[in-house]
C-alpha cells in the first residue's frame, strides 16, 4: 500500500477502500508513513493531527471520499478548539471557535484530517518561509520555493503525503504553488464556495476557498461537495447545468482562446513561461480551438495598485484584531507584516474605497475580452520559483524599517511612492494571477511543462464569472492529451 499510496489520486484510492481492497485504517497508515519519511525535510505540515485521524476512521467514514487522507490550509479552515495559527507567532495560543463550514463539508465527504499545513504568516507572501514554522520547501527541488500562500498544501501533495489539500487563493495562492509544484489548482469564482461562519468575503471577496490535485477529477468532484451557499452568505452563485465532476471528460468544444505572454506591469517574463504558452497553443490548435494573441484592456499597474491597498488594508485589520482581541505584541509580528500594516494604517478611508471601487472598471474590462474569447491564456508566473531565502528583506533594508516603524512614520512608505515600487518589485513574479481575483472570475493553473532547470511550470485559463464548466472541460481534455498525474517528484 505504501509503494502505491504516493501514486494515487483521491479517487482511485476512494474507490479502493470503497471495494474493500484496502482499508481506510491501512491507507491512514501509508499516509502516516509517507508524512514521516518526507516531511521532517520539507516542512509542509505544521500540525500533526495523526491521533485525531485514527480516532475519525475507528469512528466510520462515509461519503464518495470515505477513508481519503487530507490536511487543511491553517487559515480559515478550522475545526472547533484546535490552533488556528496562521503562521504567525501573534496567534500562537489562538485556538478555533467554531468549525469551518467547508471544513465540515470535507469531512462529511468522508475526508479523513491528518493536520494543517505550513503557510506564510497571515498568508501574506508567494513563498512560504514563516519565521514561526521555518520554510516550506519544494518536493521537486528542496533548494526552491513550492510558492505561496498554499505552498505548505502544494508540497503535501506533490511529495505524496496526501492526493488533495485544502488551500485558498487572494492573489494566485492556489494557482501560484499548483504551477510550481506540479498540481492542478482551480480557483473558483467569487462566492462559489462560503466562507462561513467567520467570514462573508474573505479580502473583500478576492479570496476563495478550493483544493490543490493531482487530478481535474479530484478538483471537479470536490468542487461539487463544497460549492452549496450557507444561510447569511452575502449572495449565491446559480448552480452548474449539471455536476462539475461530469464535466471532466466532456467535450469542451471549439473555444476561443486569446492568450498572451506580456506581463501586465512591463516586468520581465522567464523565456520558459513565454515557451509554455507557445507550446500550449500549440497543443490547444491541435485540439481543435482558436487561438490567436489578445489580452483585455487593463492597465496593469492601476490593478497591482488596488490589488495592494486593499491587501495592506486586510493586513492592518488583521494586525489591529490580534493586537485588542487576543493580547499580541506588534513585536509579535515578523517586521514585513509590521510594515504593510503600517501602511495599512495610513491608508485614507477615501483612498481605499476609491481603490475597491477599481475592481468593477476590471470585471468590465474582462467582460469585454471574454465576449470575443472563451477563455485567456497566460503563464501562471512570470519567474521560476525562487530558491529558499532568495527573497529575504536584505538587511539594510530591515534596519530601514525598524527606524521609520519605531518613529511611527508608516504614512511615510506610502507617500514616498513605496506602493508603486511594492507592485512592481513584490508582483514582478506573479503578476497574472491578481486579475481574477478582483474580477472574481474563476481561474485555473494547469501543469503541462517543466521549466529548462526540471522544475514544474503551469500555463493559466481565465473564464467568464462563474463559467468553471468551461475550464474544467478544457483541463480535462488537456491532462487526456498531455498527461501529468503519473509525473512526481523524485523525492
Amino acid at each position: 500500500m505504501l509503494t502505491e499510496y504516493a501514486s494515487l489520486d483521491a479517487t482511485a484510492l476512494a474507490a479502493l477502500i470503497a471495494s474493500g481492497e484496502v482499508s481506510a485504517a491501512e491507507v491512514l497508515d501509508a499516509a502516516v508513513a509517507r508524512l514521516d519519511a518526507v516531511n521532517p525535510r520539507l516542512g509542509a505540515v505544521v500540525m500533526d493531527w495523526r491521533e485525531r485521524a485514527r480516532a475519525q476512521v475507528a469512528a466510520g467514514v462515509q461519503g464518495p471520499f470515505a477513508g481519503v487522507p487530507f490536511l487543511l490550509k491553517d487559515l480559515g479552515q478550522d475545526i472547533g478548539g484546535l490552533p488556528a495559527i496562521w503562521g504567525s507567532r501573534a496567534r500562537r495560543d489562538v485556538r478555533a471557535q467554531t468549525t469551518s463550514s467547508v471544513v465540515q463539508r470535507w469531512i462529511n465527504a468522508g475526508l479523513v484530517v491528518l493536520g494543517k499545513t505550513n503557510l506564510p504568516e497571515l498568508a501574506l507572501k508567494a513563498v512560504t518561509e514563516p519565521e514561526l514554522f521555518g520554510p516550506c520547501r519544494n518536493p521537486w527541488n528542496p533548494e526552491f520555493t513550492p510558492g505561496g500562500s498554499s505552498g505548505g498544501a502544494a508540497a503535501a501533495v506533490a511529495a505524496g503525503i496526501v492526493p488533495v489539500a485544502g488551500a485558498s487563493d487572494g492573489g494566485g495562492s492556489i494557482r501560484i504553488p499548483a504551477a510550481y509544484c506540479g498540481l492542478f489548482g482551480l480557483k473558483p469564482s467569487r462566492g462559489r464556495v462560503s466562507e462561513a461562519p467567520e467570514a462573508d468575503e474573505f479580502w473583500d471577496g478576492a479570496s476563495s476557498t478550493h483544493v490543490l490535485s493531482r487530478s481535474v477529477r479530484d478538483s471537479a468532484a470536490l468542487l461539487d461537495r463544497i460549492a452549496v451557499p450557507e444561510p447569511g452568505d452575502p449572495f449565491a452563485v446559480a448552480p452548474p447545468a449539471r455536476p462539475w465532476v461530469e464535466e471532466v471528460g466532456a467535450d469542451p468544444g471549439r473555444l476561443r482562446i486569446g492568450f498572451s505572454t506580456e506581463s501586465p506591469l512591463g516586468t520581465p517574463v522567464h523565456r520558459d513561461m513565454r515557451a509554455a504558452v507557445e507550446r500550449t497553443s500549440v497543443l490547444l490548435q491541435g485540439l481543435g480551438h482558436h487561438v490567436e494573441p489578445a489580452a483585455p484592456s487593463i492597465d496593469g499597474l492601476q490593478l497591482a495598485q488596488s490589488y495592494l491597498g486593499i491587501y495592506f488594508g486586510h493586513v492592518a485589520a488583521e494586525v489591529r484584531r490580534c493586537v485588542r482581541q487576543f493580547g499580541a505584541r506588534h513585536t509579535d509580528f515578523e517586521l514585513e507584516t509590521r510594515a504593510l500594516a503600517a501602511i495599512g494604517e495610513s491608508l485614507p478611508a477615501a483612498e481605499y474605497v476609491s481603490l475597491r471601487q477599481r475592481w468593477n472598471g476590471f470585471a468590465r474590462a474582462l467582460a469585454a475580452f471574454h465576449a470575443k474569447y472563451d477563455l485567456l491564456l497566460t503563464p501562471t508566473t512570470a519567474q521560476p520559483p525562487a530558491r529558499i531565502g532568495e527573497l529575504e528583506t536584505p538587511a539594510s533594508q530591515k534596519a530601514a524599517l525598524r527606524a521609520v516603524l519605531a518613529l511611527g512614520l508608516g504614512g511615510l512608505l506610502r507617500r514616498t511612492g513605496v506602493v508603486d515600487d511594492l507592485a512592481r518589485i513584490s508582483l514582478a513574479r506573479t503578476p497574472f494571477t491578481q486579475l481574477a481575483n478582483l474580477t472574481g472570475t474563476p481561474a485555473m493553473s494547469v501543469p503541462l511543462h517543466m521549466d529548462s532547470e526540471g522544475l514544474p511550470l503551469g500555463v493559466q485559463f481565465l473564464a467568464a464569472w462563474g463559467r468553471e464548466d468551461q475550464l474544467l472541460r478544457l483541463a480535462g481534455q488537456l491532462e487526456a492529451a498531455q498527461p501529468w498525474l503519473q509525473r512526481r517528484a523524485a523525492l
